[in-house]
């Protein structure tokens, strides 16, 4: 589950740098707090879900369901 976190956290720091905004920019025109999109590009473990979609909702995007490979987790120790 780390791995996709840091794939988000990766993603929506892409996503900020090519749309030219900076990191309090991000936070106004989301409606969410410096803070919050701070913690999100740093791959936070808790996060709101909804905040994350305020985010990717700038980007035309939204969280959802991930295929995962199944054996790996369920023999993952």
């Amino acid at each position: 589950m780390r791995e996709n976190l840091t794939e988000l956290s990766k993603h929506i720091k892409l996503k900020r740098k090519q749309n030219h905004l900076t990191q309090p920019e991000l936070a106004r025109k989301a409606g969410v707090g410096l803070r919050f999109v701070r913690d999100l590009e740093q791959g936070k473990t808790t996060l709101r879900m909804d905040k994350v979609n305020d985010v990717l909702r700038l980007f035309g995007e939204t969280l959802g369901p991930v295929a995962m490979d199944r054996e790996k987790l369920l023999h993952h120790e």
